[in-house]
C-alpha cells in the first residue's frame, strides 16, 4: 500500500527552508480559473515568491472554455463581458486589443445578453406559427414592468407576501398572468398566446440565473445582484484570451495541471504538533468525486515531517503528494463544495459555512451549437424562441426526462455569419440539461432538428452538419455552471461562504453541536470543537480562504465577480504580510 508523503520540493528543500526562516509565506491556490489566476498573480506582483496553483483539469480557465472550429471560436462557458464601466475584465480586454474586432452589433444592450443587438427575435409556437411582432412587444413591455418589481423587494426593503413563496418565478408568473387576464383590449386568443409566452420567458430567466427553475430563485435577495453599466461585449478571439493574459504574469512552474486535490487539512495545531492525519493512498481510494460524505475506509497514517517544521495547512493531492502551506485559497465551484465538502476539509467546515453551502444555489446552463450548410432563417432574425401553446396554464418548469427538450428556450443566431458561418446556439438549463448531457450528439442533433422543423413549420430543414455542446453539470470539477441566491438564502450566505478559516475570536460559530437554525444531519460526528484555548498557542489566521464567483455578494455568477474575488483574497494576505514585505530581504 502506497502512503502519501510530503512533497519532496517542500519541507525537505533547502530553498524552501530558507524562505521559511526569512518568514516568506507559502500559499497554495486550488483552481486555475479566473479567481485562482487573479489571486496568484496579485500575490506574485506583491513579492510573494512561494505560490503554487493546483488545477485538477489539464488546462487553465475553469468555466471559461473557448473551442476553435475552423476559423471561428465558440464559447462553451463564459461568453460575454457584462458591462464596461469599472469592469476589470472589460478593461483588461480593452487594454490588450481583444475588442478591436468586436462589431457594433456584438455590443448588445439590455438585461439579457444577445449575440447581436441587430435584428428581431422570432417567437414561434409548437404549431408552427410566428407570434405577431406587436403581440411580442406588448408582452415584453408587460413582463419587463413586472421584472422591475422583483428588484424592489431587496432594494427598497419591501416585505414579501406569502403568496409569492419568496420566489421570483412564482411572483412573476402570477403578476403577469393577472395583468394579461385583466386586459380588456385583448382577444381570448391573444391572451392565450401571451399566457404561453410567460413560460418561455421564465425558461430564459432560468438559464440566465443558472437555476433549475427561476421558481427556485429568492425574491427577497434577487435585487442585490448588481449589473455593471454598459453593453455586453463578445471577444471574437475567444474569452480564453482573458485567461491567458492573467496567466502571462505567472511563471509556468507555479501552475500544476492535472493536479486534483483530495483533502485540505487545516488548523493542524488542533490535531497534532506536526503533520496531518493522512489516509493511505492506494488504487481506487482517491476518486475526487467521492460524493457527499465519501470516506476512505483505511485507517489514518501520519506523513513524514521534519521536526522543526510547523505548517498550519496541508494539501493532500489525489496523486498522494502532500503539500504543506501557510495559506490555501480555495476557488472550487459551489457545485463541488456541495458535493464534497464533508470529505474535502479536515477538520470539517464550521456550521454556518456548511449551512451557507446548502442554502445557496447552483445549477447547470448548457449551450447547444448547431452548424448548418445554409441558413433557413431570415437575415433579420437574431433568435428563434420556442413557445409551447399548451403551457399557457402551466405552473412548473420541470419536465419528465423523456421531455427534456421542452426546457430548450430557443436558439440564438451567432453573429456575424462572416465569422461564425451559419450557426445557432441553443440554451437549456436545470435537470433537463443533465438529461441532455447524458444523450449522445446524434440524438441531441436529431431532437433539435425536429424541434426546429416543428416550430418553424418547415419540414425540410436539414440536420446540422456539426454539433458542439457543453456539459457543465456532469463535469466532476464543476458540477454546475454558476451560482444564484436560492429561496431561503441571501447575500449574508455569500459572505459566510467567503469568510476565511479559522474564524476569529469574535466569530460565534464553531464546529460543534447543532444550533436552532442548523439541523443536526448537516453536521459531521467527527468534527471537533474549534477552540481558541490559549494552551494551544497562537492560531495562524487565514489558513483557508475562499474565492470564486459564488463568494462575491454583488457580482456572483459573473467573470468579473470571479476575478475580483481572487484579488480580494490575495489582498487579505498582502495586508497580513505588509510589514514583512516592506522590510525587504
Amino acid at each position: 500500500m502506497q502512503s502519501c508523503e510530503p512533497s519532496g520540493d517542500s519541507a525537505d528543500d533547502p530553498l524552501s527552508r530558507g524562505l521559511r526562516r526569512r518568514g516568506q509565506p507559502r500559499v497554495v491556490v486550488i483552481g486555475a480559473g479566473l479567481a485562482g489566476l487573479a489571486a496568484a498573480r496579485a500575490l506574485l506582483e506583491q513579492g510573494f515568491t512561494d505560490v503554487t496553483v493546483l488545477e485538477a483539469s489539464r488546462h487553465i480557465g475553469g468555466r471559461v472554455q473557448s473551442v476553435r472550429l475552423g476559423h471561428a471560436t465558440f464559447e462553451l462557458g463564459a461568453t460575454w463581458i457584462h458591462g464596461s464601466h469599472g469592469n476589470p475584465v472589460y478593461h483588461l480586454a480593452e487594454a490588450n486589443g481583444l475588442l478591436e474586432e468586436t462589431t457594433d452589433g456584438e455590443r448588445s444592450v439590455g438585461r439579457i445578453s444577445h449575440y447581436s443587438k441587430n435584428g428581431v427575435a422570432c417567437y414561434l409556437t409548437n404549431r408552427g406559427r410566428r407570434i405577431p411582432k406587436d403581440v411580442v412587444e406588448e408582452f415584453s413591455d408587460l413582463y419587463n414592468e413586472v421584472y422591475n418589481l422583483t428588484q424592489e423587494f431587496f432594494r427598497h426593503g419591501k416585505p414579501v407576501n406569502a403568496e409569492s413563496q419568496n420566489s421570483v418565478g412564482v411572483f412573476t408568473r402570477e403578476k403577469v398572468r393577472n395583468r394579461i387576464r385583466d386586459d380588456p383590449d385583448d382577444t381570448e386568443a391573444t391572451k392565450r398566446l401571451k399566457l404561453a409566452m410567460i413560460q418561455q420567458y421564465l425558461k430564459v430567466e432560468s438559464c440566465e440565473s443558472s437555476s433549475h427553475s427561476i421558481d427556485e430563485v429568492s425574491l427577497s435577495a434577487f435585487g442585490e445582484w448588481t449589473e455593471i453599466p454598459g453593453a455586453h461585449h463578445i471577444i471574437p478571439s475567444g474569452f480564453m484570451r482573458v485567461v491567458e493574459l492573467l496567466a502571462e504574469g505567472i511563471p509556468p512552474h507555479v501552475i500544476q495541471l492535472g493536479k486534483p486535490v483530495r483533502c485540505i487539512h487545516w488548523d493542524q495545531a488542533l490535531a497534532r504538533p506536526r503533520g496531518p492525519e493522512i489516509e493511505p493512498c492506494g488504487e481506487g481510494d482517491h476518486n475526487h468525486d467521492t460524493g457527499e460524505g465519501g470516506q476512505s475506509g483505511e485507517s489514518p497514517q501520519q506523513g513524514r515531517w521534519d521536526e522543526d517544521e510547523q505548517w498550519p495547512v496541508v494539501v493532500e493531492c489525489e496523486d498522494c503528494e502532500v503539500i504543506p502551506a501557510d495559506h490555501v485559497i480555495v476557488t472550487v465551484s459551489l457545485g463541488v463544495l456541495k458535493r464534497q465538502y464533508t470529505s474535502f476539509f479536515r477538520p470539517c467546515l464550521p456550521t454556518e459555512k456548511v449551512a451557507a453551502i446548502h442554502r445557496l444555489g447552483i445549477g447547470t446552463t448548457d449551450k447547444i451549437f448547431l452548424e448548418f450548410e445554409e441558413p433557413f432563417w431570415g437575415p433579420e432574425c437574431n433568435s428563434l424562441q420556442f413557445v409551447w401553446e399548451d403551457e399557457a396554464e402551466s405552473c412548473t418548469l420541470t419536465y419528465p426526462p423523456e421531455l427534456w427538450y421542452r426546457k430548450i428556450c430557443g436558439f440564438d443566431v451567432l453573429y456575424p455569419p462572416e465569422r461564425y458561418g451559419h450557426v445557432l446556439s441553443g440554451w437549456i438549463c436545470g435537470e433537463e440539461a443533465l438529461v441532455m448531457e447524458r444523450c449522445d450528439d446524434e440524438a441531441v442533433a436529431e431532437i433539435c432538428t425536429e424541434m426546429l422543423r416543428q416550430f418553424t413549420g418547415n419540414p425540410n430543414i436539414p440536420k446540422p452538419r456539426r454539433i458542439l455542446r457543453s456539459s457543465w453539470g456532469s463535469n466532476p470539477y464543476f458540477r454546475g455552471s454558476y451560482s444564484y441566491t436560492q429561496v431561503g438564502s441571501s447575500g449574508a450566505d455569500v459572505e459566510k461562504l467567503a469568510k476565511p478559516l479559522p474564524y476569529t475570536e469574535s466569530s460565534k460559530t464553531a464546529h460543534g453541536s447543532p444550533t436552532k437554525q442548523q439541523p443536526a444531519h448537516l453536521l459531521s460526528s467527527k468534527c471537533p470543537e474549534q477552540s481558541l484555548d490559549p494552551s494551544r498557542g497562537s492560531i495562524k489566521p487565514m489558513q483557508v480562504l475562499f474565492s470564486g464567483e459564488a463568494t462575491h455578494r454583488k457580482y456572483y455568477s459573473t467573470t468579473h465577480g470571479a476575478l475580483l474575488s481572487g484579488q480580494r483574497e490575495a489582498a487579505r494576505l498582502i495586508e497580513m504580510y505588509r510589514d514583512l514585505f516592506q522590510q525587504g530581504p
